[in-house]
C-alpha cells in the first residue's frame, strides 16, 4: 500500500509537471528572437497557418500548436492576410493574432491637389500591390492616406479612393449654399480642382474660389494659369515660365483663351477646395496677385489689381527674380 501511494504520489507530481511545461509552451513567451513578418494564404487552414509559423521560426512545431491550439484556443477562424509578428510572443498569441485579422497595413498617399498621372505613379510604384492600371480620370480621386494589404490588387486600392471622391462631393453637394456659381457636381469639382492648384492657404481658399465664382457669373474669363500647363503636363509642374504663345492657345483647358470653365478637372482636388467652391466667401473681389509671402492680395477693380502686380513685380526684381 505505502508502495502505491508513492506511485500515485509521483504519477500526481508528474501530470502536474506535464501540465505546467504545457501551460508555459502555450501560454509563456516564445523564442522567436526578432520581429518578422509572416503571410497566411488566402484559404488557409490553421494547420497550414501553423507550418508558415513554424517556417519562420516563430512556433517550435505545428502539429504541436495545432493540437495545443485545439484544446486551449476559441474556436474562432484564422484570417488570411501578412501578419507581424513580434519578438518573444507566445504561441498563444499568434493565434489570436490570426484570429483577430490584425495584419500589416501599408499606406499609398495622394496628396491634394495631385494630378491623376502621378496617382498612378504612386499605386504602380506601391510595394507588394498586384496587377496593372490605366490612369484614372482627372478629379476621381480624393486625396487622402490609403491603406492596402499585400497582394492586394492596385485597382481594387483605386476603387476606394475614386469611391471616397463620389462619396465625399456627393455629400459636400447636398450641403452647398444657395446662389453657388456652379449647377452641378462636376462643375463644382472642375471650379475646385483650380482652386487647389491656385493656392495652398486654407484661410484664403473661400475667397479664391469668390473671385472665380465671381467672374462666372459676369461671364469674364477666370484666366487661370493652371489651366494653361495642364493640357502640356497633364498636372505635372512645367519647370519654367508660361510663354505668351501657350497664353493665347486654344484649347478645351486654357481660360485665358476662352470664358467658363475647362472642360474638365486639372487635378485631383481635397475636401477643403471642394468645400470652398461650394461656399466661397461674401466679397467682390474679381482679381489676385501673389504677395510674396505664399498667399495673394485681392482686388475689386482692376485699377487695384494694376496695382497690387506693381508692387508684386517690385518685389521680385529686388529678389533678383526678375
Amino acid at each position: 500500500m505505502k508502495r502505491l501511494g508513492c506511485f500515485g504520489l509521483f504519477a500526481g507530481l508528474a501530470l502536474i509537471a506535464a501540465l505546467f511545461f504545457v501551460m508555459q509552451s502555450w501560454g509563456g513567451a516564445g523564442s522567436l528572437e526578432r520581429n518578422v513578418n509572416v503571410v497566411v494564404p488566402e484559404g488557409a487552414t490553421l494547420t497550414r497557418a501553423a507550418q508558415e509559423m513554424e517556417k519562420a521560426g516563430v512556433i517550435p512545431s505545428a502539429s504541436r500548436f495545432t493540437l495545443y491550439a485545439r484544446f486551449f484556443g476559441s474556436d474562432d477562424p484564422i484570417r488570411a492576410g501578412e501578419y507581424p509578428v513580434p519578438a518573444g510572443i507566445s504561441q498563444s498569441d499568434v493565434l489570436k493574432l490570426m484570429q483577430g485579422g490584425r495584419t500589416v497595413q501599408r499606406f499609398v498617399a495622394v496628396p491634394e491637389g495631385w494630378p491623376s498621372v502621378l496617382v498612378h505613379e504612386a499605386l504602380m510604384k506601391a510595394p507588394q500591390l498586384d496587377g496593372k492600371l490605366d490612369v484614372p480620370a482627372e478629379g476621381s480621386v480624393l486625396p487622402d492616406s490609403y491603406s492596402y494589404e499585400r497582394g492586394e490588387a492596385r485597382q481594387a486600392v483605386l476603387g476606394r479612393m475614386q469611391v471616397a471622391m463620389r462619396d465625399y462631393l456627393a455629400a459636400a453637394w447636398a450641403k452647398r449654399k444657395p446662389g453657388i456659381a456652379v449647377s452641378t457636381p462636376q462643375e463644382a469639382l472642375i471650379l475646385a480642382s483650380i482652386v487647389e492648384k491656385e493656392t495652398a492657404k486654407d484661410e484664403e481658399r473661400r475667397t479664391v474660389a469668390a473671385v472665380y465664382s465671381n467672374r462666372l457669373r459676369i461671364g469674364m474669363r477666370l484666366q487661370a494659369d493652371p489651366t494653361i500647363i495642364y493640357p502640356m503636363t497633364k498636372g505635372r509642374p512645367l519647370g519654367r515660365r508660361i510663354l505668351r504663345s501657350e497664353v493665347n492657345a486654344v484649347n478645351d483647358y486654357n481660360t485665358y483663351a476662352m470664358a467658363g470653365l475647362p472642360k474638365g478637372p486639372i487635378a485631383n482636388p481635397g475636401r477643403a477646395s471642394i468645400d470652398a467652391v461650394l461656399d466661397p466667401a461674401q466679397t467682390s473681389a474679381l482679381y489676385f496677385v501673389a504677395d510674396g509671402t505664399g498667399g495673394h492680395i485681392f482686388a475689386d477693380t482692376l485699377e487695384q489689381h494694376n496695382a497690387n502686380v506693381a508692387k508684386w513685380y517690385a518685389l521680385r526684381r529686388a529678389r533678383g527674380e526678375m
